[in-house]
């Protein structure tokens, strides 16, 4: 028989081992993205905050209360109007994914297995410290996220149109923004007003013209910055505050001006260009981003909701009415969302080859998280209309777990050998191994 004291016991070790483990694997990651070459100095600011989420275990280092968003589909501006700071749980966490992956279905996606995890261990003061979890019904492991979380959380719901061509997708979404509203309000006891929602969508504003400076610098044939760190930046902007991200990011975009003027590229110019899609990368699940730089590809672009489609669109307001604010809101998190959740989704498609010709892109690797129907269902469509284009792609399946790297290791390297060998053959040049 197995004494309350004993049991106290035992908790108390399982949950020693799983800071003990966590932290180790953060802080490796984070070496790995340091000492990629040409790490800009700026950066810091950017890795400390995951440095001090995922391995020493801290909370968000912000003055207001916290609230919790499983996606990019939560209108931050609302969250930010009534007083509290949005942050983002959606994890790329390892040692979070094993031990949830006990206690869900074998199928479930990694995502919902690592929020298994964090709910079983109750250790990580990001997601201790949220007095509400934002969940949208996007697809249905999200929906288990919401009925995993509830049991133990405030967790409000909120629907999302499948079809975002239907007149009334935003009139819905309008809706929903007013049923969230007031959830909000309720948790910090501020009223979002017409001027508070009008300055927090200014203050993202803010954010998007940074974004787009920084988007400039990135552009060039020759890389300023990797794609890696700009992946851990991203990432970083879960967990700061959006006036010190933006701050920040204005601070890289200075250094990285410098550097442009110098002339001091960190790439030589004939690497492969890679474009990564497809399922979102979470720190600390950086291992596609690192091995494409490490096998000597430049990624040069990405498409996913915790990279650069986290700023694509700004928000611009038609009617300076409060209605018209939100639906302003909706045309932006819904209307130009390229996830592929909903029914009719050619716009992602056509997004992804827009990129592909702005970023001169040479191939493209297309990220399935094992689980994430999604996206593997929209493969195919991709997959069709980049071979019109005559770009390769590789569909790389992977989770949480670090058992694939070697495999994807190898896969990655071929496939850039392969973009090699037919950047070769397209000058003239005859067979690589000819040479």
């Amino acid at each position: 028989m197995i004494t309350p004291e004993q049991e106290q016991a035992v908790r108390m070790r399982q949950e020693e081992r799983f800071l003990r483990r966590s932290s180790h694997t953060a802080a490796r990651y984070l070496r790995e993205i340091e000492f990629l070459p040409g790490l800009p100095k700026a950066m810091e600011p950017f890795l400390n905050t995951l440095r001090r989420i995922y391995v020493d275990h801290e909370g968000v280092a912000a003055d207001i209360p916290c609230i919790g968003i499983y996606c990019m589909m939560v209108p931050q501006e609302l969250i930010y109007a009534a007083g509290a700071m949005p942050v983002k749980l959606c994890s790329g966490h390892y040692t979070a994914f094993q031990i949830g992956d006990d206690r869900t279905p074998r199928d479930a996606c990694p995502l919902v297995k690592a929020v298994a995890g964090f709910r079983e261990m109750k250790t990580m003061p990001i997601y201790e410290d949220c007095r509400l979890m934002v969940v949208p019904a996007a697809c249905d492991c999200k929906k288990k996220i919401a009925d995993l979380l509830s049991r133990e959380s405030d967790v409000h719901v909120m629907n999302l149109p499948m079809n975002r061509t239907d007149d009334t997708a935003i009139s819905g979404s309008v809706t929903e923004y007013k049923r969230l509203i007031r959830v909000v309000e309720a948790v910090t006891g501020q009223a979002v007003t017409w001027k508070r929602l009008r300055d927090s969508i200014w203050l993202t504003g803010f954010s998007q013209r940074e974004m787009s400076r920084f988007l400039r610098f990135k552009n060039q044939e020759r890389a300023l910055i990797r794609g890696t760190h700009i992946m851990a930046m991203m990432n970083a902007a879960s967990y700061m505050p959006q006036e010190q991200w933006t701050d920040c990011l204005h601070s890289l975009n200075e250094e990285l001006s410098e550097r442009q003027a110098k002339e001091e590229y960190i790439t030589k110019a004939n690497r492969p260009r890679i474009m990564l899609t497809g399922s979102p990368i979470i720190f600390p699940n950086m291992k596609l981003p690192l091995l494409i730089e490490q096998m000597g590809g430049s990624l040069a672009a990405d498409e996913t909701c915790m990279g650069e489609r986290f700023l694509y669109d700004p928000v611009v307001p038609t009617d300076m009415s409060f209605d018209g604010l939100l639906r302003a809101l909706a045309n932006r998190y819904i209307r130009a969302c390229t996830c592929p959740v909903f029914s009719e989704n050619r716009q992602r498609i056509d997004r992804v080859l827009h990129m592909v010709h702005r970023h001169k892109i040479q191939g493209v690797v297309y990220h399935v998280l094992r689980g994430c129907l999604v996206y593997d269902y929209e493969f195919p469509l991709l997959e069709k209309a980049l071979e019109k284009e005559d770009i390769p792609v590789i569909r790389v399946e992977s989770d949480y777990n670090e058992e694939d790297v070697e495999q994807i290791r190898i896969r990655i390297e071929a496939f850039i050998e392969l973009i090699k060998l037919k950047d070769l053959k397209g000058k003239g040049v005859g067979n690589i191994h000819d040479r």
